[in-house]
């Protein structure tokens, strides 16, 4: 999951995405694009960014049950958040 300090809606996001780890054990990987040129350009308007196994999936705001499908899609294998 890609995000910045002091950004409400990666807050947000971050939280639905913990409750669904605490619920369906995944490992979950945060960047934090603050300070690195290259991630703000990428990522700075479109923050939140959540990737599935390097595909990105969610933007601006993570629904819990959409998640919950999308990673339901992935099941058996051994994605990284």
């Amino acid at each position: 999951m890609y995000g910045a300090e002091g950004c409400h809606l990666c807050e947000r996001a971050r939280a639905a995405v913990v409750e669904a780890q605490q619920e369906l054990g995944f490992e979950l990987e945060e960047v934090a694009i603050d300070g690195d040129e290259e991630l703000e350009a990428r990522y700075r308007e479109l923050i939140p960014v959540l990737e599935i196994d390097g595909k990105q999936e969610f933007v601006y705001f993570i629904d819990p049950a959409a998640l919950r499908r999308k990673l339901a899609q992935t099941a058996g294998s051994e994605g990284t958040l």
